[in-house]
């Protein structure tokens, strides 16, 4: 009877979209709030510590035959370290980006990697960007330029912060394509599934992150002291690790929500999960609410809906429906590309 009751509600459709929501939400609000810590400046010790639980937590999943991947192989781990070091540049921009743009304005300007993203596979893989997509691109384009406008205009901006934080958004969207697109190249010659691509990047970041912590960021005891104060820092420590655990929790839940639900559905889901997540920014980080910043949010959320439902409508013209998401590969890589495609 009790297993007949589970069955049920593994086989629900709920249950795995909410799941896949909530991770995602976890993930950057943990991140967000381990970022906007007072003087924060040990953003590749953040990495490190997420890239070494997420490594540690799906060992201990296929030890208990819950997920599956290959072990370690040096040759393939050799042939794989371009795509880890692509990896560390994207997450780190991606964590600088984060420290200093709010939220809301970061959701809406990761949409800029998927036009990137788009038309490197255009160049490097023959493919190709309907209509419907176009216009998708248009409103992600003016979604982000809303956004940045409601951000200058904003009482809460600085100019520093400003500069920094679109240089390092900028800087991101740049790296995130560069390894979605060599990432792509390198599982078609690997044949490398989900959490096959999660155990690698994340086990060949650690020795690259934890030189650069150690070369590049301040040991001092007074900074760590200031940053692990004695009264918070283990709470401090254990957001950082629910952080990893949250990237494992949503390539599981993107896995379940495929197999359950569709597809269509997921690619759907992605799209809309970008709201929820603007949302708790504003909720958790007290992020401004004006016109500009609702408006661009809006913006921002229809595009993505357009982007999913062009992606259908292209996969159902060659004859197959794949997911139009790409289930985040690192502990860092952000809720990222909700609605980003795969072919």
């Amino acid at each position: 009877m009790a297993g007949s009751v589970l069955d049920q509600i593994q086989r629900s459709p709920i249950l795995p979209v909410l799941a896949y929501c909530s991770a995602s939400i976890l993930m950057t609000v943990s991140n967000k709030y381990v970022l906007n810590l007072k003087d924060f400046n040990m953003n590749f010790l953040l990495l490190a510590i997420q890239s070494t639980v997420c490594t540690l937590a799906i060992t201990g999943l296929k030890r208990l035959n819950i997920i599956k991947f290959r072990d370690f192989n040096f040759k393939e781990a050799r042939f794989w370290f371009p795509i880890s070091f692509l990896l560390v540049s994207m997450i780190y921009t991606g964590s600088k980006a984060l420290q200093y743009l709010t939220v809301p304005v970061y959701t809406i300007f990761k949409n800029l990697t998927i036009i990137v993203i788009a038309y490197g596979e255009v160049l490097w893989f023959g493919g190709s960007v309907s209509s419907l997509t176009l216009f998708s691109f248009g409103l992600m384009v003016l979604s982000s330029v809303v956004a940045a406008w409601a951000d200058i205009k904003s009482p809460a901006s600085e100019g520093a912060s400003f500069n920094a934080g679109y240089f390092w958004m900028f800087a991101n969207c740049l790296t995130n394509a560069s390894f979605v697109l060599a990432m792509r190249k390198r599982i078609k010659l690997t044949n490398f599934r989900d959490f096959d691509t999660m155990f690698y990047n994340n086990l060949l970041s650690i020795p690259v992150l934890l030189i650069l912590t150690v070369l590049t960021e301040d040991w001092s005891a007074e900074n760590l002291t200031r940053i692990f104060p004695p009264g918070s820092g283990l709470s401090v420590m254990t957001v950082m690790a629910i952080s990893g655990l949250s990237a494992v929790g949503i390539s599981y839940t993107s896995a379940w929500c495929v197999r359950v639900t569709s597809s269509t559905t997921y690619s759907m889901v992605g799209a809309l999960n970008k709201l929820p997540l603007a949302i708790s920014g504003i909720l958790f980080f007290g992020a401004p609410v004006t016109f500009g910043s609702v408006t661009a949010i809006a913006l921002g959320f229809i595009a993505g809906i357009v982007y999913a439902l062009a992606k259908v409508q292209q996969q159902k013209s060659k004859g197959t429906l794949l997911p139009t998401s790409i289930p985040p590969v690192s502990a860092s890589s952000q809720s990222i590309r909700d609605g980003m495609s795969k072919a």
